[in-house]
Formats: C-alpha cells, structure tokens, sequence
C-alpha cells in the first residue's frame, strides 16, 4: 500500500469511506475520510483515530510504519465517534500509549462515551508534548464544534493537525489539494461549513486570531483532502463566511400541492433575473435541505413558499425552517409567498420563524387563493424585481 506523507516522518494513516451517504443528517454526496496522523519520532504519535468499522483499515496503515505497540501517545482532538470510535482497540493495540485529551470536557467526554481507564494527559491552552526532533502545541477551539474539541500544531514541520475545522466531506484516493479539482473542494469546504459550523460563527474569528501566530505551511483536518498548496486559502474562505459576507444572489425556495405555489415560484424568479441578480430557486420535494444550506451561506435573499396546510405551512418547509433557524443564518433578508384553499395561515407561520431568525422581512407577504391567474403571476413577477432592487 502507498504511504502518503506529509512530511519527513508524518503520515497520513486513515480510512476512505467511500458509501457514506448521510452525515450528521445531511447529505454526503462524494463520501468522506476519516483523516489520522502518525508522527514518527524519539517517541511515536497518532493523532486522531478513525470511525470504529474503519479501524482494520488505519491499522493496517500504522504497521505498514512501525509496530502499533511503539506508540507513545494518542491524541483524541476530538471525542465525537467518527474520530474516537476506534479509540478503543487503538488502545489494545497500543497499550503503553498515554492518552492527551482536553481536561475536563475531553476527559470526561472519552470516559463516558468509552468507559476508558488508561492514564490521560489532560491538556489546555500552552500546553505542549516533546516527542524527541519535534514538539506538539495544542490549542483548545471549544464548540468548533463540540466542548472539547481542540488543534494540534507541530512547529518543526509547521503542520496544523484541525480537527473539524477546515474539512470536507470528501473520498478520493487522493490526499492533497493539489491533486483534486479545487472547484469540487470548495464546494465541499462550504457545504461542510454551512452546516457543521455555521452556527459557531461567531466563535470562528478568536479561533482563526490563535492560530494567525502560526507558520503553518499545511492544514490536515480530520475529514477529506489536506491543504498544503495553499492554506489560507480555506483560513480565507472561514474568515468571509463567519463574517456573513453576502453577494447578490437570492434563494427561492418552496413546495407545493398542486402546482400553485411552484407557478408562484417560477414568477419570482422572472422577476429577479429580469432585475439582473443571481439566482437559484430549489423545490423541497426534490432538493435536500443542506444542499440547500450551502447556497444559504453567500445568498442575500431567502424568498420562502408554502401551500397552507391545516392552517399553517408545509410540512417540508417547516423541516427547512427548523433545520436553517438552528444554524443561525447572518445578514439575510427575506420575504414570503404561497397559496391557500379555503382558509390561509402558511405565510404568517413562515414570517413569523424568519422574524425569530433576525431576517430582515422587506416585503409583506404575497399569497393567492387558489391557482393563480396572468395577473397575479405578473404580480409575482413584481415582487421577485421589487426584492431584486432592495439587493442591489
């Protein structure tokens, strides 16, 4: 098998898996890595381990390297089980191997998830590891995107080892971002940033403030392809995206019973292009919600749609509201649109949760009764250029 290097003496030592599908309850299209190091040293590394099912195949790896018993510590960057799944045959395997963990939260997250005895090095902020040529530093980044989670930074090869932050849900055989298409990357980086991490915006700029101290010549997250190429490319691209940098670009989005509500939407549309702004209309029915939330990210404009229901909205777009208010989207305005039998209600339900969002509602809502007639599409033509002039 080919060893893959990050350096003299550091390799990557982790899985491809290639079916995943769903992760963390949205879609992963191209799959994903589970990504772990090993740093071959006067004293031997691992940081990181792998989703429990994948452990033969990171073992695998290690002993082509060096004997699995030789190694002095793991480092758990992460408790969550697609990187501490394995932990614990990791541990059989290495059984003179000294734990490093966060204190506390990283302590007590690996002990009840796991129930693990083995001596723990607890860690925080400063905190630093010898192991011979090199040292480690670890940097404590809590809730990016779980209590515990932390970085680890090698100084001598200038590699920092991300944990979550700066992945992709991404298989491929190869490693680096040089050898993939860097289109295909970027759109897996914001997907996984839309929804992982868009909530922790806020928590994004002190991050990226710790880390500017550093040298770093490679990234190496736990999920997908490792930037060596350019890795402030990515630091970039978090910096934007926690600061809710919006272009001209406005996301319709909706479902419908019986077509009234799609016709609505269609009209939208024409009004906005007519108006010259970027576009994308997605049906709920059809679309996955986080594939939707990657254009949330960029999108100035969220137009929502809903058929009413029992007196209130869709199903499908309740799902949708649900799923975008616990990401917390910034800088966004909005406005509704739908259609209603006998008695409406969908249009106030949907105002009322992009209200509690802090989207800013610039229009009142549009809602026709029925099948809309040629008037009242060309009212929603209006409507899509109205909105379309309060972007620009």
């Amino acid at each position: 098998m080919r060893r893959t290097q990050l350096a003299e003496g550091v390799y990557w030592v982790g899985a491809i898996d290639w079916d995943i599908r769903n992760f963390h309850g949205y879609t992963t299209n191209r799959g994903t890595t589970y990504n772990a190091f090993l740093i071959v040293d006067e004293k031997i590394a691992l940081i990181d381990t792998v989703k429990h099912q994948f452990f033969p195949e990171m073992l695998r790896r290690i002993k082509e390297i060096i004997n699995p018993e030789d190694i002095d510590y793991i480092v758990s960057n992460h408790v969550e089980m697609d990187h501490s799944g394995s932990l614990p045959m990791m541990l059989q395997a290495a059984p003179k191997a000294e734990l490093i963990t966060t204190e506390k939260r990283g302590e007590a997250g690996l002990k009840k998830h796991f129930n693990i005895d083995r001596k723990m090095i607890p860690v925080k902020e400063g905190s630093t590891l010898d192991l011979g040529k090199r040292q480690l530093a670890f940097v404590p980044i809590p809730m990016l995107h779980w209590p515990d989670s932390m970085v680890t930074y090698c100084p001598q090869d200038e590699i920092l080892f991300s944990s979550d932050a700066f992945g992709q849900h991404l298989a491929t055989s190869e490693r680096f971002d040089d050898e993939v298409d860097p289109a295909v990357i970027m759109q897996e980086a914001s997907k996984y940033y839309a929804n992982i991490l868009m909530l922790f915006g806020h928590l994004i700029p002190p991050a990226v403030s710790k880390l500017g101290g550093l040298s770093i010549k490679t990234i190496a997250p736990d999920h997908g392809i490792i930037w060596r190429s350019d890795p402030g490319k990515i630091i970039s691209a978090y910096t934007d995206w926690a600061a809710g940098k919006t272009i001209d670009k406005a996301l319709v989005v909706y479902d419908s019973m019986w077509h009234s509500t799609a016709k609505m939407a269609s009209a939208i549309v024409d009004g906005l292009l007519e108006e010259g702004i970027e576009v994308k209309s997605y049906n709920l029915t059809s679309t996955d919600k986080s594939d939707i939330m990657t254009d949330v990210l960029d999108a100035k404009a969220l137009i929502i749609g809903s058929p009413t229901l029992n007196n209130g909205m869709f199903p499908s777009v309740a799902e949708f509201l649900c799923y975008l208010k616990g990401l917390k989207p910034k800088n966004k305005i909005g406005a509704t649109f739908g259609s209603y039998g006998w008695g409406g209600g969908a249009t106030k339900a949907v105002r009322q949760e992009m209200d509690e969002m802090g989207i800013e509602m610039i229009a009142d809502d549009l809602t026709f009764k029925w099948v809309p007639e040629e008037a009242e599409l060309a009212q929603c033509v209006e409507f899509g250029g109205n909105i379309a002039k309060k972007m620009k």
